[in-house]
């Protein structure tokens, strides 16, 4: 998945990335690569012709129209490429020039940055001064490194003058700009010095802030490491595929597996990192600081990150010149430091958020979805009429509100916006649908697989959240692997009788009923011979008995069936085909449509724990890292449901998001117990420290049950990366 979700975005993604296949081969990289001096490159008239330069830029000023969201898709794609050139920071200023007030600035400047007859570059920090003389601004001093100066006609620079700091656009001819050996040798850096330049009125970008220009910035790399990361992570994975040692690729080695699994999350992350900052920038959204500082700390550090992984998957080969991963690396590495430091902008995300100006992270739709909201809103209002919650409960189930995208009389057959407006008229209202608890997974295989009587005796009554359920899946030598399962079912008159012992069942001392696979047929093949069973859990035979986990409760429990019996109207499904229903069941388990969050400890809980903190310069930086994983965890959600609502089954954000959203829990209560200093080790009932001792003990249940993270990055890396899957057992 790219940054771009929409079709006009996808269709765009593709026209660059042909233009880079055409224009930008490797070759050319290496060319510029191993170049004395950088030239401009010669695919950019070409590239001003495709007005791409303008993409972000009004019609009178030469531009196409758009926004800095689809900028970012092209962006996206050139970094991909490791494209030579000054597209960039020639971008960033012409943005930057745009966002001023002076209009006089924008008519001169604006329409030959969009046609490519001149070029720019931004100096993001330095020590210039300017003193008044009449109408000018003279400007003396030097800049930091500046990304593009050498082949920039104008450069942009902060200027402290008397009056507050100016931005002025200043041509590259008044100034002394020095190449200096560059980090990065295919797009290379220069010192820019000034000596008493005098800066007319118009051209200083009155309006321009610090705090924009550093947004936008943000924004703008955030979306170029994303294409550094997704070429990195497919060159990982391509290469893990084919490269044999020990007499086996070693993508089926877990180690390497799992590096680039993460890699793959990295970069899923740092997509919608800088998505969201783009859009907020077009937006005009108070809370666009925000989202820019999360793409600074997300999407740049995931540049970073997947050009490390890329090369230890590479072995040797990454680490020679010859391989093209160092170019990535070397840019990647660039973008980092010319931003500034990620602890800087984690500081920053964390005083936003602390002062409540975290960005939320909303689904809005469109007006066109207004008259079945207004609808929906009736219906709803007279549920919210209703004042007895059985009542209320029996007519949302019956009327398919617990459930309204599954077809009717069980659900409302509601496509994605239906779902999403019923989601939020619900919430409005305060209407809670029924509790399906654990049944809520049990619910779609009973919809697909169960008979008409067993729809009538139990899916009706789970609807109204009027039956506890529990999941006997688990068994004590099958844990992920569930096809190995070794609980018997042997038939006797009218039905079957079950043996054996489940394990981490969730509920099942309250639970009235409980889903249960089993073995029908020993000898069939691992996946076959398993049969799907709703066992009664007062049965003669069940005996249920609770575990005490370490944080001293008892959630989870061991279920032990000894010769239960379950008649065949219990059966759903064939008899030894419930491995279907049950991976059925499972794939409902953790994939929904929604952008909420999970269980445990999370941003609210993290900011609630420092309303009365305030935490050091270093706790900042710790505090604001998390913030922006956990925004980013949000932001996987929308982008998921984004692309339901537009038809497209969800790809890597699903797995990733769950993946995420479980450790981010862990990550949160961890630290919020560390950082109680010495409190930490009290655990009294009731007290701050007690609870959230409670949560940090918990949360170490959340990386194993749901599937483990190590089987889950197994799953990313061979379903998503297409790496081998282990080997058989003996092989």
């Amino acid at each position: 998945m790219a940054i771009g979700l929409t079709e006009e975005h996808e269709a765009l993604a593709e026209s660059v990335r042909g233009f880079a296949e055409r224009n930008i081969p490797a070759t050319a990289v290496r060319a510029v690569l191993d170049a004395d001096e950088e030239a401009r490159p010669g695919f950019w008239p070409a590239l001003a012709e495709q007005g791409l330069l303008g993409l972000h830029l009004a019609e009178e000023h030469g531009g196409q129209g758009y926004g800095l969201l689809e900028l970012s898709v092209v962006l996206e794609e050139l970094g991909r490429a490791a494209a030579p050139g000054p597209f960039l920071p020639t971008v960033l200023a012409s943005a930057l020039i745009d966002a001023s007030s002076n209009a006089k600035l924008r008519a001169e400047l604006l329409p030959a940055l969009a046609d490519g007859s001149k070029t720019a570059a931004v100096a993001l920090d330095g020590a210039l001064t300017g003193r008044r003389d009449g109408d000018a601004l003279l400007v003396s001093g030097t800049s930091g490194t500046v990304l593009g100066a050498a082949l920039a006609d104008v450069i942009v620079l902060p200027v402290a003058a008397e009056d507050g700091e100016q931005w002025v656009a200043v041509d590259a001819a008044d100034l002394t700009v020095t190449p200096v050996a560059s980090l990065d040798r295919v797009r290379r850096v220069a010192a820019v010095e000034a000596s008493e330049v005098a800066v007319a009125a118009d051209r200083v970008a009155d309006g321009l802030t610090t705090g924009r220009v550093r947004d936008l910035a943000a924004a703008l790399f955030g979306a170029e490491a994303a294409g550094l990361a997704g070429w990195l992570v497919d060159t990982a994975a391509e290469y893990a595929k084919v490269r044999e040692q020990f007499g086996r690729p070693i993508g089926q080695f877990q180690g390497v597996k799992h590096k680039a699994a993460r890699a793959l999350i990295a970069l899923e992350q740092a997509r919608a990192a800088a998505w969201d900052a783009s859009r907020a920038l077009d937006e005009g959204a108070g809370d666009a600081g925000f989202a820019a500082a999360v793409s600074a700390v997300i999407a740049v550090d995931a540049g970073v990150q997947t050009a490390r992984d890329a090369i230890q998957i590479l072995g040797g080969i990454g680490f020679t010149w010859e391989h093209d991963a160092h170019v990535y690396l070397r840019r990647a590495l660039t973008l980092r430091s010319l931003l500034g430091p990620s602890k800087d902008w984690a500081a920053e995300v964390a005083r936003l958020a602390l002062g409540g100006g975290r960005r939320e992270v909303v689904l809005e739709l469109d007006e066109d979805a207004q008259p079945l909201r207004e609808r929906i809103r009736a219906e709803i209002a007279e549920l919210a009429a209703i004042e007895d919650k059985d009542a209320l409960n029996a007519r949302m189930g019956d009327e398919g509100w617990s459930v309204p995208h599954f077809p009717k009389p069980w659900g409302r057959e509601a496509g994605p916006v239906e779902q999403i407006l019923i989601q939020q008229e619900l919430k409005a209202a305060k209407v809670k649908a029924p509790n399906l608890g654990i049944g809520a997974w049990l619910v779609p295989s009973l919809v697909r697989y169960a008979s008409q009587e067993q729809k009538e005796r139990f899916l009706r009554p789970t609807l109204r959240g009027q039956i506890v359920w529990c999941q006997l899946f688990s068994e004590p030598g099958a844990g992920s692997d569930l096809a190995s399962l070794s609980m018997k079912a042997e038939r006797v008159e009218g039905g079957w009788k079950l043996t054996g012992q489940k394990i981490w069942t969730s509920l099942a001392q309250h639970a009235q009923w409980g889903f249960c696979i089993a073995r029908t047929d020993p000898d069939a093949a691992k996946h076959d011979g398993i049969t799907y069973f709703l066992v009664d859990m007062k049965a003669e035979g069940v005996d249920v008995r609770p575990l005490r986990e370490l944080t001293g409760e008892a959630l989870f429990n061991e279920v032990f069936l000894d010769g239960v019996f379950v008649p065949d109207d219990q059966v759903v499904g064939e008899v030894n085909r419930g491995w279907q229903v049950a991976r059925n069941t499972l794939s409902n388990e953790r994939v929904s449509l929604s952008t909420g969050g999970g269980l445990g400890m999370g941003v609210p809980e993290l900011l609630r724990f420092f309303e009365n903190r305030q935490p050091d310069t270093v706790a900042a930086a710790e505090v604001g890292k998390l913030v922006a994983q956990g925004q980013s965890i949000d932001l996987l959600g929308l982008r998921t449901t984004l692309k339901q609502l537009n038809g497209v089954e969800p790809g890597a954000e699903a797995s990733v998001r769950k993946l995420l959203g479980v450790q981010f829990n862990q990550d949160v209560a961890d630290y919020c117990w560390a950082a109680q200093g010495t409190a930490a080790a009290t655990e009294v009932v009731m007290a701050e420290s007690g609870i959230v001792a409670r949560a940090m003990l918990f949360s170490r249940a959340m990386t194993i049950y749901g599937g483990t993270t190590e089987v889950q990055l197994n799953i990313i890396g061979e379903r998503i990366l297409g790496l081998p899957r282990d080997p058989e057992p003996g092989k």
